[in-house]
């Protein structure tokens, strides 16, 4: 059985061997690798896509072990696990304690804050772009935890930017 992978890596040596090394290990054969240095993010990280050979059973035990290691699986067999989602907040954003909007969102299983920029326009009114990755299938809780927050804190949200 094959199944194919997009893994996040940091693009510093040996993150890609340190990805390697378990697979042998499990009883799984690499049959491809597509290392994409081209497409590094704001966070120095770059799309890897690996294609592996095995039963079923060793291929489950390599995402267990991907898991394991903290490494973020984009996508399995084309199935989208991990999502970009961006919003900006307008109004006292840092005044509001812009930190504590960021933790309320950490806070949240499966999401997290991975890219955050602020427009300051002297005295007035503030705008934040905040980026989030979070688990397939979780934009509405997102969404939804952010406009609590906009609320609580008498924010304008924009989401999907």
């Amino acid at each position: 059985m094959r199944m194919n992978l997009v893994l996040e890596l940091l693009d510093i040596p040996g993150q890609l061997v340190s990805v390697l090394e378990p697979i042998s290990g499990l009883g799984t054969n690499l049959v491809t690798v597509i290392h994409q240095r081209d497409l590094k993010n704001e966070k120095g990280m770059i799309p890897v896509q690996l294609t592996l050979e095995g039963k079923q059973k060793y291929l489950n035990l390599v995402i267990e072990k991907l898991n394991e290691m903290g490494i973020t699986i984009l996508k399995i067999d084309g199935v989208v696990r991990k999502e970009r989602l961006s919003t900006i907040l307008i109004g006292h954003v840092i005044d509001t304690d812009i930190r504590d909007t960021m933790d309320k969102i950490n806070e949240l299983k499966g999401a997290s804050v991975v890219d955050f920029e602020v427009k300051l326009a002297g005295e007035s009114e503030s705008s934040a772009l905040i980026v989030i990755e979070a688990d397939f299938g979780k934009k509405s809780t997102v969404f939804d935890t952010i406009q609590e927050i906009a609320n609580k804190k008498d924010l304008l949200v924009v989401n999907e930017v």
